[in-house]
Protein backbone atom coordinates (compact mmCIF):
# COMPACT_ATOMS: atom_id res chain seq x y z
CA UNK A 1 0.00 0.00 0.00
CA UNK A 2 2.98 2.03 0.77
CA UNK A 3 3.64 2.05 -2.95
CA UNK A 4 0.52 3.38 -3.88
CA UNK A 5 0.25 6.59 -1.59
CA UNK A 6 2.62 9.10 -3.85
CA UNK A 7 0.43 8.09 -7.39
CA UNK A 8 -2.84 8.21 -5.54
CA UNK A 9 -1.79 11.09 -3.56
CA UNK A 10 -0.59 12.63 -6.85
CA UNK A 11 -3.51 11.95 -9.22
CA UNK A 12 -6.59 13.05 -6.44
CA UNK A 13 -4.28 16.54 -6.68
CA UNK A 14 -3.87 16.81 -10.18
CA UNK A 15 -7.77 16.34 -10.29
CA UNK A 16 -8.32 18.90 -7.73
CA UNK A 17 -6.44 21.63 -8.86
CA UNK A 18 -7.01 20.78 -12.72
CA UNK A 19 -10.55 21.59 -11.99
CA UNK A 20 -10.00 24.52 -9.48
CA UNK A 21 -8.28 25.49 -13.00
CA UNK A 22 -10.69 25.34 -15.37
CA UNK A 23 -13.44 26.51 -13.18
CA UNK A 24 -12.08 29.55 -11.28
CA UNK A 25 -8.14 30.64 -12.65
CA UNK A 26 -8.94 30.08 -16.27
CA UNK A 27 -12.23 31.75 -16.76
CA UNK A 28 -10.40 34.66 -14.68
CA UNK A 29 -7.30 34.61 -16.78
CA UNK A 30 -9.00 35.20 -19.81
CA UNK A 31 -10.40 38.09 -18.64
CA UNK A 32 -7.13 39.56 -18.73
CA UNK A 33 -4.52 40.59 -21.30
CA UNK A 34 -3.00 37.88 -22.58
CA UNK A 35 0.69 39.01 -21.43
CA UNK A 36 -0.97 39.90 -18.06
CA UNK A 37 -2.33 36.54 -17.55
CA UNK A 38 0.63 34.98 -17.30
CA UNK A 39 2.11 36.45 -14.50
CA UNK A 40 0.29 35.43 -12.00
CA UNK A 41 1.39 31.91 -13.07
CA UNK A 42 4.73 32.66 -13.99
CA UNK A 43 5.34 34.15 -10.10
CA UNK A 44 4.11 30.96 -8.99
CA UNK A 45 6.45 29.00 -11.24
CA UNK A 46 8.96 31.50 -9.34
CA UNK A 47 9.36 29.49 -6.21
CA UNK A 48 10.41 26.28 -8.01
CA UNK A 49 13.76 26.78 -6.52
CA UNK A 50 12.11 24.65 -3.89
CA UNK A 51 13.16 21.20 -5.62
CA UNK A 52 16.48 22.53 -3.78
CA UNK A 53 15.56 20.73 -1.25
CA UNK A 54 15.74 17.27 -2.71
CA UNK A 55 20.05 17.64 -2.49
CA UNK A 56 19.96 18.79 1.77
CA UNK A 57 20.10 15.80 3.49
CA UNK A 58 17.93 15.50 6.21
CA UNK A 59 14.99 17.07 4.54
CA UNK A 60 14.42 13.91 2.66
CA UNK A 61 13.76 10.77 5.26
CA UNK A 62 17.43 9.54 3.23
CA UNK A 63 19.75 10.59 0.38
CA UNK A 64 18.09 10.67 -2.64
CA UNK A 65 19.14 8.56 -5.72
CA UNK A 66 21.25 10.92 -7.97
CA UNK A 67 19.41 9.61 -10.90
CA UNK A 68 16.01 11.79 -9.48
CA UNK A 69 17.41 14.72 -7.25
CA UNK A 70 20.14 16.30 -9.34
CA UNK A 71 18.15 16.62 -12.47
CA UNK A 72 14.62 17.24 -10.12
CA UNK A 73 16.58 19.55 -8.25
CA UNK A 74 18.97 21.76 -10.88
CA UNK A 75 15.94 21.44 -13.22
CA UNK A 76 13.39 23.54 -11.21
CA UNK A 77 16.12 26.04 -10.14
CA UNK A 78 16.18 26.38 -14.04
CA UNK A 79 12.64 26.94 -14.14
CA UNK A 80 12.59 29.47 -11.50
CA UNK A 81 15.05 31.16 -13.33
CA UNK A 82 13.17 31.52 -16.45
CA UNK A 83 9.90 32.13 -15.04
CA UNK A 84 11.88 35.20 -12.93
CA UNK A 85 12.86 36.25 -16.65
CA UNK A 86 10.03 36.16 -18.15
CA UNK A 87 8.10 37.83 -15.87
CA UNK A 88 10.73 40.83 -16.19
CA UNK A 89 10.53 40.73 -20.05
CA UNK A 90 6.60 40.68 -20.15
CA UNK A 91 6.40 43.40 -17.43
CA UNK A 92 8.51 45.71 -19.33
CA UNK A 93 7.51 44.79 -23.16
CA UNK A 94 10.00 43.00 -24.21
CA UNK A 95 10.20 42.36 -27.96
CA UNK A 96 10.91 38.51 -27.11
CA UNK A 97 8.72 37.87 -24.05
CA UNK A 98 6.58 35.71 -25.50
CA UNK A 99 9.40 33.10 -26.66
CA UNK A 100 10.75 33.59 -23.34
CA UNK A 101 7.09 32.37 -22.21
CA UNK A 102 7.26 29.84 -24.43
CA UNK A 103 11.10 28.81 -23.69
CA UNK A 104 10.18 28.77 -19.87
CA UNK A 105 6.70 26.57 -20.47
CA UNK A 106 8.52 23.91 -22.82
CA UNK A 107 11.55 23.44 -20.40
CA UNK A 108 9.85 23.96 -17.25
CA UNK A 109 7.33 21.29 -18.67
CA UNK A 110 10.09 18.72 -19.48
CA UNK A 111 11.56 19.26 -16.05
CA UNK A 112 8.63 18.17 -14.12
CA UNK A 113 7.47 15.10 -16.87
CA UNK A 114 11.41 13.92 -16.57
CA UNK A 115 11.23 14.16 -12.43
CA UNK A 116 8.06 12.23 -11.99
CA UNK A 117 9.50 9.57 -14.33
CA UNK A 118 12.79 9.54 -12.47
CA UNK A 119 11.22 9.88 -9.32
CA UNK A 120 8.69 6.91 -9.81
CA UNK A 121 11.62 4.63 -10.54
CA UNK A 122 14.17 5.96 -8.44
CA UNK A 123 13.00 7.34 -5.61
CA UNK A 124 10.91 5.16 -2.67
CA UNK A 125 7.52 7.06 -1.05
CA UNK A 126 9.42 6.63 1.98
CA UNK A 127 12.84 8.16 0.99
CA UNK A 128 10.79 11.37 0.78
CA UNK A 129 10.67 12.21 4.15
CA UNK A 130 9.06 16.05 4.93
CA UNK A 131 9.81 16.67 1.26
CA UNK A 132 6.79 14.60 -0.37
CA UNK A 133 4.62 17.60 -0.44
CA UNK A 134 6.65 18.28 -3.12
CA UNK A 135 5.21 15.20 -5.31
CA UNK A 136 2.13 15.12 -4.47
CA UNK A 137 0.86 18.94 -3.85
CA UNK A 138 3.53 20.88 -5.73
CA UNK A 139 4.04 19.10 -8.99
CA UNK A 140 -0.02 18.53 -9.69
CA UNK A 141 -0.41 22.11 -9.46
CA UNK A 142 2.79 23.62 -11.81
CA UNK A 143 1.42 20.71 -14.20
CA UNK A 144 -1.97 22.28 -14.11
CA UNK A 145 -0.38 25.40 -14.81
CA UNK A 146 2.01 24.47 -17.54
CA UNK A 147 -1.09 23.73 -19.30
CA UNK A 148 -3.05 26.85 -18.63
CA UNK A 149 0.37 28.56 -19.94
CA UNK A 150 -0.04 26.31 -23.26
CA UNK A 151 -3.48 27.75 -23.60
CA UNK A 152 -3.03 31.16 -23.38
CA UNK A 153 0.37 31.18 -25.54
CA UNK A 154 -2.10 29.62 -28.54
CA UNK A 155 -5.14 31.51 -27.70
CA UNK A 156 -5.34 34.30 -30.03
CA UNK A 157 -3.21 37.58 -28.78
CA UNK A 158 -6.25 39.95 -26.82
CA UNK A 159 -4.89 43.46 -26.84
CA UNK A 160 -7.10 45.51 -24.17
CA UNK A 161 -8.86 44.51 -21.40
Amino acid sequence: MVKLIIPISFTISFISFGLIAKWYVYPALLKLNRNDAFIPILFFHSFRYIGLVFLIPGVTAEVLDPRFSIGAAYGDLLAALLALISIIALKYSWQFAIVLVWIFNVVGTLDLLNAVFQGLNYVPASSFGAALFIPIVIVPVLLVSHYMIFLLLLKKKKTNN
